[in-house]
């Protein structure tokens, strides 16, 4: 017990020697790796940074054949930082363990990597480090995809005059024929939302006005489903499903968040379809923004086929 009690507040080096398996495997590390960085679920750590330490270890196969001092031969300490920054680019997070089994996710992708330990702390939140630690192997990963096998969406933005048409259930048969997965965006409803002087206030109002309206669309069609969260739409896209953006969640937690305010939905929609590398985005009803980062098709509300 003893043993076991010091093997779990060690280094992940002593847990993945104490761990291995009958036929040895190499290990590399990333000590005291440590970033600032916005992330936390408590409202007291948004808008601020705080230091964050990794400490990684990653079990490979030993290479077949001499190394011939060939950085390529071999998994480099890069592949290892780069996974943590790019989980840390790629959108706000709450939890450390979210992060972690993304970073670990990552890192298994790499063909020389059988099992990864990943642990992360906190250094800011009390007088001493608050962390996470995981450990996962390849056949329990799942691994992450090639990004040229992402689902590329039709993205739609349905004005209130479009939400209320009569035609709407005919577009979504005509959308669903296209057999590629639906994402809707919608703005607010035309009834005012309640107002703050509080800037940060006001656009949680804002979106929230947005996700009302969103479960109205899905109201009247049972094929589209709301959806707040990447992960959720990552799996609707890939099954081919129509979803509808509730963006609370995304835009608040995104690194480099859009520049649009909620109360410009049509804008805030053309950024969320960049951000899907969405290869157009068909509006129905509303104007379309005079400059946007992909290309756009309008098609009025009063029209039978899109």
């Amino acid at each position: 017990m003893t043993s076991e009690i010091r093997l779990a507040f060690a280094h992940p080096s002593e847990r993945s020697e104490a761990t291995a398996a009958a036929q040895p495997l190499d290990r590399i590390s990333v000590r005291d790796h440590t970033v600032e960085v916005e992330i936390g679920a408590f409202q007291a750590e948004r808008g601020v940074t705080q230091r964050v330490c990794f400490n990684i270890v990653v079990e490979v196969q030993p290479l077949s054949g001499p190394v011939d001092d060939d950085v390529d031969r071999i998994l480099s300490y890069d592949r290892v930082t780069e996974a943590i920054a790019a989980e840390l680019a790629a959108e706000r997070i709450n939890l450390l363990e979210t992060l972690a089994e993304r970073v670990a996710e990552r890192i298994l992708a790499e063909p020389q990597a059988m099992r990864v330990f990943v642990r992360i702390e906190k250094l800011d939140r009390g007088p001493g480090a608050l962390g996470v630690e995981i450990v996962r192997a390849r056949d329990r990963a799942r691994l992450v995809s090639a990004e040229g096998d992402a689902p590329r969406p039709e993205l739609v933005y349905l004005d209130n005059e479009a939400i209320a048409s009569p035609r709407l259930g005919g577009w979504i048969d005509q959308l669903e024929a296209m057999g590629r997965p639906v994402v809707f965006c919608v703005g607010a409803a035309d009834a005012p939302a309640p107002q703050s002087d509080h800037r940060m206030a006001q656009r949680r109002i804002d979106l929230l006005a947005i996700e009302q309206n969103a479960w109205v669309l899905a109201g009247r069609d049972p094929r589209c489903v709301v959806v707040s969260t990447r992960t959720e739409l990552d799996w609707a896209m890939k099954n081919g499903r129509m979803s509808v953006w509730a963006p609370s969640k995304i835009v608040l937690d995104a690194v480099d968040g859009p520049s649009a305010q909620p109360r410009d939905a049509v804008a805030l929609a053309t950024w969320f379809a960049a951000t899907l590398e969405a290869q157009e985005m068909l509006i129905i009803g509303d104007r379309a923004p005079a400059d946007a980062s992909v290309l756009l098709r309008r098609v009025p509300a009063d029209q039978a086929r899109l």
